[in-house]
């Protein structure tokens, strides 16, 4: 599923922007993020190093927003009954994996940032450490590292680096 969107998406914008931004903006996108943008950068051959430097800063940008500004986003948007359904299933997802997290501490939202499985990720753990007051000082450098990892494991899936 996810590398249909990202080509449906990489088909759209390839002719109209420059490859590297398409791959950044992918990296953006929450359920695509790194993942996404790694696949996306691998089929318009930009080369390894390059395509995970602006894959790794895509999907971290919005990190430090989400962490910060995420409660005040939801107390918005509760006000309209179509984001009040979508905000239950994302505190409800946060309230199954939070055991999970706060009984392994940091090394709980490392692993789930960093297994690069639909439903987990930077902008999923960005909204865990916001919703279980993860202090900001300590969920970001988590997070960013377990973006890091999750995009190491991608570069080796797209780029061929454990095929041998």
């Amino acid at each position: 599923m996810v590398e249909t969107i990202v080509n449906e998406i990489t088909i759209f914008l390839q002719d109209k922007v420059p490859e590297e931004l398409v791959a950044f903006v992918i990296s953006l996108l929450p359920v695509l993020e790194c993942r996404g943008g790694m696949i996306a950068a691998r089929l318009m051959e930009i080369p390894f190093i390059k395509a995970f430097l602006i894959c790794y800063l895509g999907n971290m940008l919005p990190i430090p927003f989400i962490i910060l500004f995420i409660r005040k986003i939801f107390e918005f948007l509760r006000r309209f009954s179509f984001f009040e359904k979508i905000i239950v299933k994302l505190e409800a997802k946060t309230a199954k994996n939070k055991d999970k997290v706060l009984k392994y501490e940091s090394w709980g939202l490392l692993l789930f940032v960093a297994i690069p499985l639909p439903g987990t990720g930077g902008w999923t753990g960005a909204l865990m450490a916001a919703l279980l007051d993860i202090r900001f000082k300590r969920a970001l450098p988590i997070i960013a590292l377990g973006v890091l990892i999750a995009g190491f494991i991608m570069s080796g899936l797209t780029y061929g680096i454990f095929q041998m």
